[in-house]
């Protein structure tokens, strides 16, 4: 209840939440973290206890509750009683953490005996090939949902949930900065499947299905946006320190030729001119259609949480 109105969510401090973990052990090690960590991103072993351990409880529930009701409108359809994957959907602004809680969710739901198999794919690799982006005039607004083959994402996610074996999608290149030719990610039949991406939960066009309208769960990663902000730019700097000094990255001038005062003048007008307006117009409208939301202070941990429980 809020305002005298009812209301289909809970709202949870972090304190609150984290005591949801019950029983759920922390395997993880610190050497394990430091690999499923983003660049600059300081996700610590506490907020994997406090934040992760208690979601990873809650999504193996769901994906019990899940299966009992795919498996009674089968025998009701007289079907074969082959379980569906069940599909969690992860969005949220660039550099504000998702693909580190995409992956901690993929190492921590696969420990769950019910569903070892658990398969992680980010939409980036559905992004058009750089080529293909220049040919549009649309290369500035990658990122944006345009840039994205939307009809095979939607057939990809449609064919999984119909039970498809041995499903192959393009790989994406973040140090080549495009598709990588010939490249392929194999997905057969996972008991879990995540799906990553900042425009993951976007509705659909008229008359058509959107890749949400397959999710079982989702998940939204939210902060103020200037925080995402500061964190993007300590991000790019690191990047420009470690990434992009290798001659095979897209922005290789920028860790050689490139002053620093110029770079970071860059990855600012960037952020100002590209990712914040697909935040502000594209990626936070979609925040209210998530299952969860994770809600991150200025230090980059997670402070409170709302779950939707209807």
């Amino acid at each position: 209840m809020k305002n005298g109105l009812s209301t289909p969510y809970v709202e949870l401090d972090r304190p609150a939440w984290a005591a949801l973990r019950a029983a759920t052990p922390l395997s993880l090690t610190e050497s394990e973290l430091e690999a499923l960590r983003g660049t600059a991103d300081p996700t610590s072993l506490d907020e994997v206890r406090d934040i992760y351990l208690p979601l990873s409880r809650l999504l193996n529930l769901y994906v019990k509750a899940t299966r009992q009701r795919h498996s009674a409108v089968r025998g009701f359809l007289g079907e074969d009683d082959r379980p569906a994957p069940f599909i969690i959907g992860i969005a949220g602004s660039v550099a504000v953490g998702k693909s580190t809680t995409a992956r901690l969710l993929h190492r921590l739901l696969a420990q769950w005996p019910e569903h070892p198999n658990v398969e992680l794919v980010g939409t980036d690799n559905f992004l058009y090939p750089n080529a293909v982006l220049e040919q549009r005039g649309i290369m500035n607004r990658k990122g944006f949902p345009e840039s994205y083959d939307r009809r095979a994402l939607v057939r990809f996610v449609s064919e999984m949930k119909a039970g498809a074996a041995q499903l192959r999608i393009p790989v994406y290149s973040h140090l080549a900065y495009d598709i990588v030719p010939g490249a392929v990610q194999t997905v057969d039949r996972p008991d879990i499947l995540i799906v990553e991406g900042i425009n993951v939960l976007q509705p659909p066009p008229a008359n058509r299905l959107a890749v949400a309208d397959f999710f079982d769960f989702s998940i939204y990663v939210d902060a103020k946006t200037e925080h995402i902000r500061s964190w993007y730019l300590d991000r790019f700097s690191e990047l420009r320190r470690t990434a992009f000094s290798d001659p095979r990255s897209y922005f290789h001038d920028m860790a050689t030729t490139v002053p620093e005062d110029t770079a970071r003048e860059f990855a600012l007008q960037t952020w100002r001119g590209i990712n914040e307006v697909n935040l502000v117009d594209n990626i936070r409208p979609t925040r209210a259609r998530a299952t969860l939301v994770l809600y991150k202070g200025e230090d980059h941990q997670v402070r409170r949480v709302r779950l939707r429980k209807t």
